[in-house]
């Protein structure tokens, strides 16, 4: 239903991850009987769990171990690891700046040119080290790189900015990169995103997405609902895209699985935004957070070195445990940040799911009311008083 903002605007409410609550439903089952398996194209995975790619996030070597967990790690082909050869000391002038050298510094790191060896070097890496080569282009990279990609034979590639479309409009000297023929000439499965509508989202499936992201701006790192404006609260975007999916599923018989992307910190959010219809997520500082972060305990957004239009930020995360912790546990916090599989698995059979397709299925209700006990819980903990 339609609310009226003004005399000349209406909107459409929409809901946040944070605004909603999953109801137990007539069954409980053992977590050890729940089944998280899924898969993107050709390649299954036992972790519905995939870390963005971001370069304080992602390397090669965070990549690898994310493959042997049972998750997924995306390269970002565009960033520090395909610019540098030697991209250590490159992160830890990242780390060490102040806040107000941060972007300028940013800009000119990130000035450096991308080299195409480098890019085949790092999924070379990745493959030789026996992990799964995901990796990640803007569409204007791919237009320039996808050719290396496809040489290196990388395993899968994200085609990401912070909204895509099949529909867009540039000037006459530029042409834009055509999704339907990069997905159809790209011999890996293309996951292409971000978008936040039924629309958008039904059109990029048509275009040949083997996968869908879904989120734009609210992610810790990111500023571009600030900065922008734009972007639907998770919950409803989540939702939205799901049922665009099921009808394409109805329509063609092939079923393009959704990512939810940004915003997710908790394994709270992984199971409320699966219950959204989601059939994966995409998360960047939990990650960020480990011991084997690329990022030496910060986290910036993949728009920060932009030269004209700056939409991230950095923010100083820490290290909270070692990847496995943060994964798979055991967990060392209880604050629902330590093993995230944990969480999703007990979840789901708190909720009677043996399966993410029946997790998908469970009731959802809305309780605002959550946005206050997180607030008081939070000033809680800032006072000492625990729970």
């Amino acid at each position: 239903m339609d609310i009226q903002i003004g005399r000349g605007k209406t909107a459409r409410r929409a809901y946040g991850i944070d605004e909603i609550a999953l109801v137990p439903g007539n069954r409980t089952l053992d977590p050890s009987l729940t089944d998280t398996k899924w898969r993107i194209g050709n390649i299954e995975r036992e972790i519905p769990i995939i870390a963005s790619a971001m370069d304080s996030v992602v390397d090669v070597s965070m990549a690898v171990r994310l493959s042997q967990l049972g998750a997924l790690g995306v390269l970002n082909l565009e960033g520090i690891q395909t610019r540098y050869a030697e991209p250590k000391s490159i992160l830890e002038r990242i780390a060490s700046v102040g806040k107000d050298e941060f972007v300028s510094l940013m800009q000119e790191l990130y000035a450096e040119p991308i080299k195409p060896e480098l890019i085949e070097l790092r999924i070379s890496e990745i493959k030789q080290q026996g992990g799964i080569a995901a990796v990640s282009l803007t569409p204007a990279g791919a237009s320039k790189f996808g050719d290396a990609v496809a040489k290196a034979q990388a395993d899968m590639v994200f085609v990401q900015a912070t909204v895509v479309s099949t529909a867009h409009l540039s000037p006459e000297s530029v042409l834009p990169l055509d999704l339907a023929e990069f997905c159809q000439k790209m011999p890996m499965p293309v996951v292409l995103g971000n978008c936040v509508t039924y629309d958008v989202s039904l059109n990029l499936m048509k275009a040949g997405a083997a996968a869908i992201l879904v989120g734009i701006g609210p992610g810790a790192a990111c500023t571009s609902r600030g900065v922008l404006g734009v972007g639907i609260p998770q919950a409803t975007a989540v939702a939205d895209c799901a049922a665009a999916r099921d009808d394409f599923y109805q329509e063609t018989g092939s079923y393009v699985p959704v990512i939810a992307d940004g915003g997710l910190i908790s394994g709270g959010d992984i199971c409320k935004c699966i219950a959204c219809g989601a059939d994966g997520v995409m998360i960047g500082s939990p990650f960020a957070r480990t011991a084997q972060a690329p990022g030496n305990g910060y986290h910036w957004g993949m728009a920060t070195p932009s030269p004209v239009l700056p939409r991230g930020t950095r923010i100083q995360v820490g290290n909270t445990g070692t990847l496995e912790q943060i994964l798979t546990g055991p967990a060392g916090l209880d604050d629902g940040t330590h093993n995230l599989l944990g969480a999703l698995k007990t979840s789901m059979s708190t909720l009677g799911a043996k399966n993410i397709k029946e997790m998908q299925q469970v009731e959802v209700v809305i309780a605002p009311s959550l946005l206050t006990e997180g607030k008081l819980y939070q000033k809680a903990q800032n006072l000492g008083m625990g729970k």
